[in-house]
């Protein structure tokens, strides 16, 4: 049967023999699977998105799984293949646009910063379009670090109206912070989704704060202004077992951190099969 890629992780067995972990869907199946394939090493088998057939896949009590050469026939689809609409695809650049566009209009406190939003924009979109969010916890797939940055801006658009405190907060610094967030995973992870060093030697979230404190400095912005923003990003993860080296203390820090979460969680449940366990939710996710 053909399938299509949806996630994929490499490991180790206790034993040292190389394995890969593969989130799957096919047209026959109402939800997708996950299937060890034995004996598969880094630079083998396929990547998110592409398709892959298996000969053989045995099942162990609701446990799946098949061997290195059960695998044949990898390769991308095209945008006509039947399977090519079940990956997630990157936000188009008119989507993208016009919400910065939104987001601009409400931009009346600080001109400077306003500036730097406009500017930055274009690149960002630029890069994050080829870049996955997560290896395997959300958006886990190339152009999700775009989606994942564009649902949280498309959200600030319709949440801020309705913000109880909106007058002690600053946009422009919940924008810049939004999108740069992540800005770090573009470090962390290679375009096809395999960790690197940088993701133990130095983290998304220092990366994401140092390119955005330099930036910011290097346009001129206050060093107590440019620390609101960089706080926002160090504290977005929202609690110190979860990586912030500090907790949000702020108005945009806050709203930054649940826009987050709200944007990151329901995509996993939007990626889990009926019943899976997901980690970034800590249980099973039912649907239906």
């Amino acid at each position: 049967m053909q399938y299509i890629t949806l996630s994929r992780t490499d490991g180790v067995t206790s034993k040292g023999s190389p394995f890969i972990t593969l989130k799957l869907r096919s047209l026959e199946d109402a939800d997708p699977i996950n299937l060890a394939v034995w004996d598969t090493a880094p630079n083998e088998g396929p990547q998110v998105g592409q398709l892959v057939t298996f000969l053989s896949i045995r099942d162990n009590a609701g446990k799946k799984s098949a061997g290195h050469g059960d695998m044949m026939g990898i390769q991308w689809p095209t945008p006509t293949h039947p399977l090519y609409h079940l990956v997630p695809r990157p936000t188009p650049r008119e989507e993208w646009d016009a919400t910065i566009e939104q987001l601009l209009t409400l931009c009346t406190t600080d001109d400077a910063l306003r500036q730097i939003i406009q500017e930055c924009a274009g690149t960002l979109y630029a890069h994050y379009c080829r870049r996955p969010a997560a290896t395997t916890v959300h958006h886990a797939y190339p152009g999700g670090l775009l989606t994942h940055t564009h649902q949280m801006l498309q959200m600030l658009v319709g949440l801020y109206p309705t913000l109880p405190y909106k007058n002690e907060l600053k946009i422009e610094r919940l924008i810049l912070a939004i999108l740069f967030h992540d800005y770090g995973k573009m470090q962390e992870y290679q375009e096809t989704g395999e960790a690197t060093e940088a993701m133990y030697l130095l983290g998304h979230i220092y990366i994401s704060a140092h390119a955005l404190h330099n930036l910011l400095l290097q346009k001129g912005i206050a060093p107590d202004e440019t620390a609101r923003i960089v706080h926002c990003i160090l504290a977005h993860h929202g609690q110190r077992e979860y990586g912030s080296p500090v907790l949000p203390c702020m108005q945009e820090a806050v709203v930054l951190n649940i826009l987050d979460n709200l944007s990151a969680k329901t995509d996993a449940i939007s990626g889990a099969a009926h019943m899976e366990k997901v980690f970034a939710l800590g249980t099973n996710v039912v649907k239906g």
